[in-house]
């Protein structure tokens, strides 16, 4: 039974009735990838709200926790069209865009050139450990992960939509990796930490592994359906105190905010100042947005809260922030400076909670 969705704030009845639809579906994909994937439930809440806000995600996790099969999965359960690029040191950009090659015409026996689509080409991306391959190869993945298209001798090739690329990296083999450059990492709406599941969740998964599967998926939403949810989520209102409240917490983290701001009058707190190099960019305040939009409809709410923003904190700036040498030797993560910007930076008194 669909939840009923409170009527303020949408437009009209066509979009309750659409946010019926992505609570609903949100909760039935949720239900088919549990078929396969046990656990992970916070790690499926924010690759769905990436599909619905139309982000690409960036995963994070020692080999063997599913990250591959998770998105794969994911692919299925949404009968779209599924590729996965697995990145070497020797990947070259047109294995992913794709490449002109010459063709003979079987009738005229004239060549001419074709263009053959790479693995960009598809729904669902997977880019399988990241990290492995150079800048250079990384860089064939900007075009495409920001404005949905590639281009290629010049012609530019429009991709299907609904598009979405989920990498994945592994965090504890360093030998034979290349950094991803920060332009990069600032075009994934979320990174996301895959850690170990708790014993009994991994006792479920070794004995379902260890058996006969044969798992039959229901597709439950729809490409289509997609594009109409990433639509419907920028329509979600959001009230001025929670946008402030967005915006103040990434400007908080950027060290050499001098000028303060409404929520912070002396600017970046002492602890961003010591520990910080470069603090989020203005994409970080606009995801923790959209992400609050589509949080909200996935729990059948049409307006975003403080809580909200705060759940998507974590996962929207950990990327964002570069720590300094003062922070690395004194073993302070990212996500501690989060935890402590959202100590700092105040909740506005008005608005809604």
């Amino acid at each position: 039974m669909a939840t009923v969705i409170e009527l303020s704030g949408l437009p009209d009845n066509n979009d309750i009735q659409l946010a019926e639809r992505m609570k609903d579906g949100a909760d039935r994909i949720q239900a088919e990838l549990g078929k396969l994937i046990i656990g992970q439930e916070s790690v499926v809440e924010h690759m769905l709200l990436s599909l619905f806000v139309g982000g690409n995600s960036l995963l994070i996790g020692v080999p063997g926790l599913a990250k591959t099969l998770l998105v794969h999965t994911l692919a299925q359960v949404l009968n779209l069209r599924f590729s996965r690029i697995q990145f070497t040191p020797d990947l070259m950009p047109s294995d992913i865009t794709g490449t002109d090659i010459i063709q003979e015409d079987a009738e005229t026996g004239r060549r001419q050139m074709v263009f053959a689509p790479g693995p960009i080409f598809a729904n669902i991306v997977l880019a399988d450990e990241i990290n492995r391959t150079p800048p250079k190869t990384q860089a064939a993945l900007l075009e495409a992960m920001q404005e949905h298209r590639v281009t290629i001798q010049g012609r530019t090739y429009t991709l299907a939509e609904p598009f979405h690329v989920f990498a994945t990296q592994n965090p504890i083999e360093l030998e034979g990796t290349y950094p991803l450059p920060e332009a990069q990492l600032d075009r994934f709406m979320f990174q996301i930490i895959i850690e170990h599941l708790p014993e009994t969740e991994e006792m479920n998964v070794v004995r379902s592994t260890t058996a006969v599967q044969d798992h039959q998926f229901e597709h439950v939403v729809t490409g289509e359906d997609l594009v109409a949810f990433q639509q419907l989520v920028r329509k979600v209102p959001v009230s001025e105190p929670v946008l402030r409240y967005a915006v103040n917490l990434v400007r908080a983290s950027r060290p050499a905010e001098k000028h303060g701001t409404t929520l912070l009058p002396g600017g970046a707190p002492d602890f961003v100042k010591e520990w910080v190099s470069y603090g989020a960019s203005v994409r970080a305040a606009q995801y923790l947005v959209l992400g609050g939009k589509a949080r909200a409809l996935m729990r059948g709410r049409t307006h975003v809260s403080f809580d909200d923003i705060r759940a998507l904190a974590h996962p929207v700036l950990r990327h964002r922030i570069l720590t300094n040498f003062h922070a690395e030797s004194e073993r302070v993560t990212t996500d501690r400076i989060i935890d402590r910007l959202l100590e700092a930076v105040p909740v506005p008194k008005s608005g809604m909670t």
